[in-house]
């Protein structure tokens, strides 16, 4: 018999928020064709990630998998940073 492969859900978003303690709010944007109209329609969810090292801030870029929950809100976790946001 073959063994049933795990399925990992990966979501790319926006870091909006870090004023959590080793928690980021993560935007993720999704675009969907309106099923009567017919015309693209930008949604957008919000997550939270674990993030162990505080190290992320505000407007990064990260990649986040699905784990199993930490807490009553948190089931995903950062895996990699896919860009930093510009400082001014």
């Amino acid at each position: 018999m073959g063994e049933a492969q795990k399925i990992t859900r990966t979501l790319i978003g926006k870091v909006v928020s870090n004023k959590m303690d080793k928690t980021v709010t993560v935007l993720v944007p999704r675009s969907v064709k309106h099923p009567l109209i017919g015309k693209v329609i930008r949604l957008s969810s919000k997550f939270h990630a674990h993030d162990e090292k505080n190290e992320l801030g505000e407007g990064d870029m990260v990649e986040i998998t699905e784990s199993k929950p930490i807490s009553k809100h948190k089931s995903w976790v950062v895996t990699k940073v896919v860009s930093k946001a510009r400082t001014i």
